[in-house]
């Protein structure tokens, strides 16, 4: 019986860790994850039931520089995912400074006088273990953080130990989201955020940070056969082509891959189909912005 329950928001800079530590908290895959940074556009919830506890972790864009509208709509998520928490869960990497995406999150850590704690990420790679040392006292020095936490959200260190620290900010109250519950977002949405996760994966430089994926067609049928109609939109001819690839090999690639881990994620087998279609300059377009799901609550 879930007896304490509360919301924490993890934030940093882009390709830290927070989708690949979201996923870990949760046991399985709720957030896009790629060695790309800006992969996470929107704020994603990721539902942990722990003993008698019931988290709920928000997991938020990378704080960076914004260039379109899309990058303010996400620099807007993370700075509005901070308020109204039980707890901030900033992570960062192992390197001994304080940059400034940092900087500007302490400051509204400090502003609204949140619990705050820092996780300090891939130690796994970490050759130098008396760095860590130096990391700590880094940020030590721009914060009182009241716990700092050594981990690993590829390989799960830490991960049990940092889950009992956060229990101690969860308020006593019952479960918000049910049991079985693992996200927040709509089946429609995850479909959407696998098929962009292979296009990240597979494609090179500016191409996938141009492009969104928008699902046309989602029809559970009587056998349990799943039918999914992708279109892909990207900002360019060129870069259609690209992703259609020669002789429409790149698009079955990324077809082939998104629709194995649709099947993963819905438990039955799912029939895809994709397009390729040209919205120019749609990242500074607040109609197709919203039109692609990132919309203010």
């Amino acid at each position: 019986m879930i007896k304490k329950s509360g919301i924490i928001t993890i934030c940093g800079r882009p390709n830290v860790g927070k989708s690949t530590l979201t996923n870990a908290f949760v046991g399985e895959k709720v957030a896009i994850v790629t060695s790309k940074p800006q992969t996470t556009r929107n704020r994603i919830c990721g539902i942990k039931n722990w003993g008698e506890c019931q988290f709920v972790f928000v997991d938020t864009p990378g704080l960076h520089r914004a260039r379109t509208r899309l990058g303010d709509y996400m620099v807007n998520v993370v700075k509005e995912s901070v308020s109204d928490v039980d707890a901030v869960l900033l992570v960062v990497e192992p390197i001994p400074h304080v940059g400034e995406p940092e900087k500007q999150l302490i400051a509204r850590m400090k502003a609204l006088s949140c619990p705050a704690v820092l996780a300090v990420n891939k130690i796994d790679a970490l050759e130098q273990k008396d760095r860590l040392l130096e990391v700590i006292q880094v940020y030590s020095q721009e914060h009182d953080f009241d716990a700092v936490v050594p981990i690993s959200a590829r390989t799960g260190q830490g991960v049990e130990e940092l889950l009992d620290v956060l229990e101690g900010y969860l308020p006593e109250g019952p479960q918000l989201f049910p049991e079985d519950m693992t996200s927040d977002q709509p089946e429609r949405q995850m479909m959407a955020e696998i098929m962009r996760e292979k296009l990240l994966l597979l494609l090179d430089k500016e191409i996938p940070h141009g492009t969104a994926v928008e699902i046309t067609r989602f029809v559970e049928r009587e056998d349990e056969v799943v039918e999914v109609e992708a279109t892909i939109c990207c900002e360019k001819n060129s870069h259609k082509g690209i992703i259609i690839g020669k002789g429409g090999g790149m698009l079955k690639k990324a077809s082939t891959l998104a629709r194995q881990d649709m099947e993963k994620f819905m438990g039955t087998k799912v029939f895809l189909k994709t397009w390729v279609k040209v919205k120019e300059n749609w990242r500074d377009n607040p109609a197709a912005i919203q039109n692609f799901g990132y919309v203010k609550e």
